[in-house]
């Protein structure tokens, strides 16, 4: 009887169970709904919040160019003789003589220079805002007379401090965050009587080279508006070309000063790692050190990036920041006519560069052979291991957090949706992912299978010592050629909008020496012409995958476009690639009609 009664006791529980079920059931799909309706509000919220952020950021900058137009057109209808053209025929040298002389006025010449930038703003959208203080500067410059940059207005790329100005980075977590102070680079800058006068567009977290971001839109390029200036210092490039400044600070860690000097047409150098200070200067991925970021100047011509230099490399920067090796400039070296060894080669066997600049590294090397410098071939070490097994590992050896935390509660501008999507997939799916995509495109699987970061500190140890094992093995192997300097391709011509983020291969003519720590520097020689068009049709690459095909619709409708070579030397020796630099820049000239 008693079993009788538990049997019947289950039976009642399980028929109550079984009746309770439905509710259950409900009960689950409304908490369901519910965490679902939660999340949508709480993504529209932050979507709400990051619209109310770009919109006052808009407004602010319209309304601060707007200012400044209105400043600008009162001097000038005050100052009809203010020799504008003139102005802006004068390199950085030949304008700060004129200036001492008293030929020229500083105010005259800021406000020239004023107006053309925000007339270039109209037409490029390279600038975010107009250092309005910098008007009265230039009415009390009579101390700075002794300065080696006296009156010179010079532009700054945003992530450079400037005290009382944002330095966005592109990102919405970085507005409404001024500068508490300036930063070294912009410190001496003034010191040496410089005028810093407006901030320039940069790409979303500086990790593209495109120009573009959510806050401030898009860049183009002063040649082209359907191609990009470039990046990271694409606002810094195309405002100088567009006229709107003479001389402008830009940083490179991947080749963000000498992409946008190659795709605008200017001149730029980046310096070995820490020969400028970087004290003040703002970056997304801070900690990653493997592979360092350089400040540098951008102009059109060199003679104006070796006034900077010189400027720049003083005794108020080594007080400032005593981590800055204490080497002046070395003026002697740069003004040497003695004859060069020169190393070269046209491919660096991982990303082949395209017809219009291989034919500018043939015609600048021919014109340097025929002036009496010696070439001599010179091969870049394993480069697909440098780019693979050194560089992305170091760029993502934390497995992109650094990175996309910075990208937290805001929009993706979409030219770096892609990559930052694909940073965001799960290890295990990167890795997956890795396997398939191998047989099919084996360098596109490769990249892909090392975003997952390093696994521990040993490794990344151990990825250091890599690094400083291939840069002592590319400097014996330098020195067994006897190399004085290197001339070698760049990237371009400009690229089609929003073609960067898929073409990280593309880098390696630049990343190598921001690897290495040389110093590199960018001198346009020719334009893109219809031959170089044609041989771009059967363009076939070095691997001839998918990126060797993406790569040819990057570049194509090229024609007009500039065309430039790389000039590179051995650690602290900017003098030397200054040197060079300026060689190539006066048989370039000098070979024109």
């Amino acid at each position: 009887m008693a079993n009788g009664v538990v049997s019947a006791t289950m039976e009642s529980t399980v028929q109550y169970i079984l009746d309770l079920k439905p509710n259950w059931t409900r009960v689950v799909i409304s908490t369901l709904c519910g965490t679902c309706l939660i999340g949508l509000l709480v993504k529209w919220i932050h979507r709400v919040r990051a619209d109310s952020l770009i919109l006052k950021a808009r407004n602010r900058r319209e309304t601060n160019l707007l200012q400044a137009e209105e400043v600008v057109r009162d001097y000038n209808d005050s100052h009809p003789g203010a020799y504008g053209c003139l102005i802006h025929s004068l390199s950085a040298r030949q304008l700060t003589l004129s200036l001492k002389e008293g030929s020229l006025v500083p105010e005259d010449v800021l406000f020239s220079y004023m107006t053309k930038a925000l007339e270039a703003n109209k037409r490029l959208n390279c600038c975010t805002e107009i250092m309005m203080e910098s008007l009265n500067h230039s009415k009390s410059m009579d101390s700075y007379k002794d300065g080696l940059l006296y009156g010179v207005p010079v532009s700054i790329k945003d992530n450079v401090g400037c005290k009382g100005y944002d330095s966005t980075c592109g990102l919405l977590c970085r507005l409404n965050q001024p500068a508490l102070e300036d930063s070294v680079i912009v410190e001496v800058l003034r010191r040496q009587g410089a005028i810093p006068f407006v901030k320039t567009n940069v790409p979303q977290s500086l990790m593209s080279y495109e120009c573009s971001n959510p806050i401030y839109g898009t860049c183009v390029n002063p040649h082209n508006p359907k191609k990009t200036p470039g990046g990271s210092s694409g606002g810094e490039g195309a405002l100088i070309k567009g006229g709107g400044s003479l001389l402008g600070i830009g940083t490179d860690i991947g080749g963000s000063i000498r992409i946008p000097c190659s795709f605008s047409g200017i001149c730029g150098l980046k310096p070995t790692c820490n020969r400028l200070s970087t004290k003040g200067i703002s970056s997304s991925v801070k900690g990653q050190t493997s592979v360092k970021t350089s400040v540098g100047p951008m102009a059109r011509d060199v003679d104006s990036l070796a006034l900077c230099m010189q400027a720049l490399l003083s005794d108020h920067m080594f007080t400032l920041d005593p981590t800055v090796p204490p080497i002046p400039f070395n003026t002697e070296v740069y003004q040497s006519s003695k004859p060069l060894r020169i190393g070269y080669y046209e491919n660096d066997g991982y990303q082949h560069p395209s017809p219009s600049m291989l034919r500018g590294v043939r015609e600048v090397k021919a014109l340097l052979e025929r002036a009496g410098h010696t070439f001599v071939a010179f091969k870049p070490l394993k480069m697909e291991y440098a780019m693979n097994d050194l560089i992305i590992k170091a760029f993502f050896s934390d497995g992109s957090s650094t990175l996309l935390k910075a990208f937290e509660r805001s929009p993706l501008d979409p030219t770096i949706s892609f990559p930052i999507k694909v940073c965001r997939l799960p290890y295990v799916l990167k890795k997956i992912l890795s396997v398939l995509l191998k047989p099919l495109f084996p360098r596109v699987a490769k990249n892909l299978g090392l975003l997952g970061g390093l696994g521990s500190v040993q490794q990344q140890w151990e990825l250091d010592v890599a690094i400083q094992e291939y840069i002592r093995e590319t400097i014996d192997e330098w020195k067994r050629c006897d190399l004085d300097v290197l001339l070698c391709p760049v990237i371009g011509p400009a690229f089609n909008h929003n073609y960067s983020a898929k073409l990280v291969c593309a880098l390696s003519s630049t990343l190598l020496f921001n690897l290495l720590s040389f110093p590199a520097g960018v001198v346009p020689v020719s334009s893109v012409t219809p031959a170089d068009e044609i041989l771009l049709k059967q363009f076939k690459g070095n691997f001839q995958d998918l990126w060797d095909r993406e790569f040819v619709q990057a570049v194509k409708g090229g024609e007009g476009l500039p065309v430039a070579v790389q000039c590179v030397a051995l650690p602290w020796q900017e003098e030397l690639c200054l040197r060079f630099m300026k060689e190539v820049e006066t048989l370039v000239g000098e070979s024109r009609p």
